[in-house]
C-alpha cells in the first residue's frame, strides 16, 4: 500500500500540470479560432475600413461634407439622450430638458439634480458605447434589426425635446429610412446602414473628444466642466474618455468576430469535424 500511495501522490503534480497545459492549449486554440474571421466577416471588416476612409475624406471636403450632416445630427441626438438617461438613472428631476440640435450649436440638455459625475461623461461615453453596439450588430442581420429598433426609439425620443424644424425633419427621415430598410431582401440594407451609423458615431465621438479637449480647450465642453468639478485637467479627462471610447470600438469588433459567426461557416466547420 505504501508504494502505491507514494506513486499516487507523486503523480498528482505532473497530472495537474499536464491538465493545466492542455487547458491553456485548448483555450488558445479556441480564442484563435473565434477571432479568425469567416468569409462574410472579412467582407464586414473591409466595409468598416471603407466606411472609415470614406468618412475621413468627406469630413474634410467643403460642401461635400454636408452628406454626413444627417449622421452627425443623429450622433449628437444620441449624445444628448445619454446625458438625459444618466440624469434619470441618478435621480434627476426633469423639470426642463431641452435638446437643441443643429449644424452649428450641437446639442444641449437641461435638467436639475442627478449625479454630475455620472451625467457629464455620459454623453461621450454613452454615445461611443451605442456606436460600438451598432458596429457589433453590423456583423449579423438579426442583431442589426434588434439594434435598429433601439436606435429608432432613441431618435424618436429626440422629437419630444427637439427645438428646430431641421432636427425634426432629419429625425423623421432617419427613422423612416430604418423602417424602410427592414423590408430589403434579407435585411442586408439595414445591416450596412446600422454598421455605417456605428462607424460614424464612433469616429464622431473620437474626433469630438480630441477636438474639444486634446487639440484645444472648449470652455463649454463636458470634459472641461468635469475637470472643474474634479480639479483635474480637461485634457486628462479627454484622454481618459478617448481611451474608453477606443476600447468600446475595438471590443465591438472582437466580440463581433467571436460571437456573430455566419451560419454557413458554422455548418462548414461542423461538417469538417464530422468528416475528420
Amino acid at each position: 500500500m505504501a508504494p502505491t500511495s507514494l506513486f499516487k501522490y507523486a503523480s498528482q503534480p505532473s497530472t495537474a500540470s499536464a491538465a493545466s497545459l492542455l487547458t491553456r492549449a485548448i483555450t488558445r486554440d479556441d480564442v484563435t479560432h473565434a477571432l479568425t474571421p469567416t468569409k462574410e466577416q472579412r467582407t464586414v471588416l473591409i466595409v468598416i475600413g471603407a466606411y472609415v476612409l470614406g468618412i475621413l475624406i468627406l469630413w474634410n471636403l467643403p460642401y461635400v461634407n454636408k452628406i454626413l450632416l444627417p449622421f452627425k445630427l443623429a450622433t449628437v441626438a444620441l449624445h444628448e439622450l445619454c446625458h438625459a438617461a444618466a440624469g434619470l438613472c441618478t435621480g434627476a428631476r426633469l423639470r426642463s430638458i431641452s435638446i437643441t440640435i443643429d449644424p452649428d450649436e450641437g446639442g444641449l440638455t437641461r435638467m436639475s439634480g442627478g449625479k454630475w459625475w455620472c451625467v457629464m461623461p455620459a454623453g461621450y461615453l454613452g454615445s461611443s458605447f451605442l456606436g460600438a453596439l451598432m458596429v457589433f450588430a453590423g456583423f449579423n442581420v438579426l442583431a442589426s434589426k434588434i439594434v435598429s429598433v433601439i436606435i429608432g426609439v432613441c431618435l424618436l425620443a429626440t422629437l419630444i425635446w427637439a427645438k428646430n424644424w431641421l432636427t425634426r425633419v432629419i429625425t423623421v427621415l432617419f427613422v423612416g429610412l430604418i423602417v424602410g430598410l427592414w423590408f430589403t431582401p434579407h435585411g442586408a440594407g439595414l445591416r450596412y446602414v446600422v454598421l455605417f451609423m456605428g462607424v460614424m458615431s464612433s469616429l464622431y465621438v473620437l474626433w469630438d473628444i480630441v477636438d474639444d479637449t486634446v487639440r484645444r480647450k472648449v470652455n463649454d465642453s463636458d470634459a472641461t466642466k468635469f475637470a472643474q468639478r474634479t480639479h483635474t485637467s480637461s485634457r486628462c479627462c479627454g484622454v481618459l474618455w478617448l481611451l474608453i471610447a477606443l476600447i468600446f470600438l475595438v471590443a465591438a469588433i472582437l466580440l463581433g468576430l467571436a460571437f456573430l459567426k455566419d451560419d454557413s461557416s458554422l455548418s462548414d466547420s461542423s461538417s469538417g469535424s464530422t468528416n475528420a
